[in-house]
C-alpha cells in the first residue's frame, strides 16, 4: 500500500483520473477486494489520494455521462436512465491472457476504424493483458434516425463491436495463426483444440474476448493511471504508434514519469463516427426504428438471384443515387449502393465497374484508396446484408433522393421494390408458344 499512496499522490495522476470522471460514475475497489457504495463520484483531486489513504487501490469510471451520477439507483427504467444521461463514450474492451495476441487485435481494430475514417482515436493499456480503445462521444453522432444517440445505450456499442468483431476476424485468425500454431494455442489455454474451433476453422475469439453483449448500462473500465491489483500494473494511456512496441514494463508505476489523456480532446466537433454507428446497427440488423405492428422486421438475406436485375426496375431513390451526389454524404450512398447491388444478383466485379462510374459523377471524388477499402471488404462479406430501409430518415431523406411516398409506402426496402418489380414483369411477358412439328 505504500507504493500505492506514493503513486496516488502524485498530483498529475490525481488531475489525470479527475479528468476522466468528469460527469461519469464512479466505483472504488479496496484493498480488501470489496467495492465502496454506488453511485459515487470524484469531485477533486485531492478526492483521489484520501481515498487512497482509506485503502482504495483501483478507480473504475462509467462509459456513460451523467446529468447527475450520484441520482442513479438500482432498478431504474429505460427511460429514467435515457433522462439522466447526457452522452456515452464508445469503449472496445479487448481482453486476454496473451499480451501478444491483444496488440494484435487492438491494431487491426485501430484499423477498422481507419477505415472508417475516424482520425481521433484513443487507447490505453488496461493494467491487465489488455487494451482499450475509445472515441469520444463529442464524434458520434447526434441521432441515427430521429433517435438521439444518447438514448440508444447499450444498443449501439454494442452493435459497434459486434460489427467489428466480424469485420477483423479472419484477419486476426490469420495474424495469430503465423506466430502460434493451434497446438500451441491449446497447450498455453488449457483448452481442447475442439473449444478453439468453429465449424472446423480457428475462431479467435476463442481466446480472445472483444464485450458486445457484457455492455450494460452503468458499465464500468478502469480509469486512465488506475492501478490492477493483481498485476501491480498502471492503466496508462498511450500514442497509436506506440502499441507495436508496448512492453509491459512501462507500465510499471516507477517508470511512469508524466501523464495524457486516453480519450482525445474534441478541438473540432466534426461528428466522423457518423459513419461507423450507421453501418454497424445496419449490418447487425439494429436499426432503431418502429416495424408496423404483425410486420416483420426486413431479413438480411435474399434468396441468390440467377442474374442482376436490371437498372429500369430500380426505384426513384437508387436511380439518383446513380447520378451521382451533388451534395455531402458520398459514404452513406456508396454503402447503400454496395449493399443494394450485391442483394439483387450483381457480382463483385459488376459492383465496382458501377461504383467507379458512379464516383466520375459525384460533385468530388471519394479517394480511390477509400473506395478500394470498402469494396475490397464486401469481397470478403459471403453473407448479403440488405441496404438501409425506406423509413431510415439518416440516409434517403437527408441525402435528397427519398421516394415519392407513393413508393415508399409500398415497400420496406429498395431490394423489396425492385424485385417486385422484376418479378411481375416476368410474370406478365407473354409465353413464347411452341411451334409444332409437322
Amino acid at each position: 500500500m505504500a507504493d500505492y499512496l506514493e503513486f496516488y499522490a502524485r498530483k498529475d495522476i490525481q488531475r489525470a483520473i479527475l479528468e476522466a470522471a468528469k460527469n461519469k460514475e464512479v466505483a472504488i475497489k479496496y484493498a480488501t477486494g470489496s467495492y465502496g457504495k454506488r453511485p459515487d463520484i470524484i469531485s477533486f483531486e485531492n478526492d483521489v489520494f484520501e481515498l487512497a489513504k482509506q485503502g482504495a487501490t483501483s478507480f473504475h469510471i462509467s462509459e456513460e455521462h451523467w446529468k447527475n451520477p450520484l441520482l442513479l439507483k438500482p432498478g431504474m427504467t429505460k427511460s429514467q436512465l435515457d433522462n439522466l444521461r447526457s452522452g456515452w463514450d464508445l469503449l472496445i474492451d479487448i481482453d486476454t491472457k496473451f499480451i501478444e495476441y491483444a496488440k494484435i487485435t487492438a491494431q487491426l481494430l485501430i484499423d477498422a476504424l481507419k477505415f472508417h475514417d475516424i482520425k481521433n482515436i484513443g487507447l490505453k493499456f488496461s493494467g491487465g493483458t489488455g487494451f482499450h480503445i475509445g472515441i469520444p462521444f463529442a464524434y458520434l453522432p447526434t441521432q441515427v434516425n430521429n433517435v438521439l444517440i444518447k438514448d440508444l445505450f447499450p444498443e449501439a456499442p454494442r452493435a459497434i463491436a459486434a460489427y467489428l468483431k466480424e469485420m477483423i476476424k479472419s484477419k486476426l485468425r490469420e495474424k495469430i495463426l503465423d506466430i502460434s500454431t493451434l497446438l500451441e494455442i491449446s497447450s498455453s489455454t488449457g483448452k481442447a483444440k475442439g473449444e478453439l474451433m468453429e465449424k472446423n476453422i480457428f475462431n479467435p475469439f476463442s481466446i480472445i474476448e472483444i464485450d458486445t453483449i457484457l455492455i450494460s448500462n452503468r458499465h464500468m473500465y478502469r480509469a486512465p493511471y488506475s492501478i490492477n491489483e493483481k498485476r501491480g500494473l498502471v492503466s496508462i494511456p498511450m500514442e497509436l504508434d506506440e502499441l507495436k512496441n508496448f512492453d509491459l514494463k512501462k507500465a510499471r508505476m516507477e517508470n511512469i514519469k508524466s501523464t495524457r489523456n486516453f480519450l482525445p480532446a474534441v478541438a473540432v466537433k466534426e461528428r466522423e463516427a457518423t459513419q461507423l454507428v450507421m453501418q454497424a446497427l445496419d449490418a447487425v440488423n439494429k436499426r432503431p426504428q418502429v416495424y408496423i405492428q404483425g410486420q416483420e422486421a426486413p431479413k438480411k438475406q435474399y434468396d441468390e438471384l440467377k442474374a442482376s436485375i436490371p437498372e429500369e426496375f430500380f426505384p426513384p431513390c437508387i436511380q439518383l443515387l446513380l447520378k451521382g451526389v451533388k451534395t455531402d454524404g458520398r459514404k452513406r450512398a456508396l454503402f447503400i449502393l454496395i449493399n443494394f447491388l450485391r442483394s439483387i444478383g450483381y457480382s463483385m466485379q459488376e459492383v465496382e465497374s458501377m461504383i467507379k462510374k458512379w464516383n466520375e459523377k459525384n460533385y468530388q471524388l471519394l479517394q480511390e484508396n477509400y473506395l478500394l477499402s470498402q469494396l475490397s471488404w464486401h469481397k470478403r462479406q459471403s453473407e448479403k446484408i440488405l441496404p438501409p430501409n425506406c423509413s431510415n430518415l439518416s440516409y434517403y431523406k437527408e441525402l435528397g433522393v427519398k421516394c415519392p411516398d407513393e413508393v415508399c409506402s409500398s415497400c420496406k426496402n429498395p431490394v423489396n421494390f425492385t424485385k417486385r418489380r422484376f418479378f411481375a414483369n416476368m410474370k406478365n411477358k407473354p409465353k413464347k408458344r411452341k411451334v409444332k412439328s409437322s
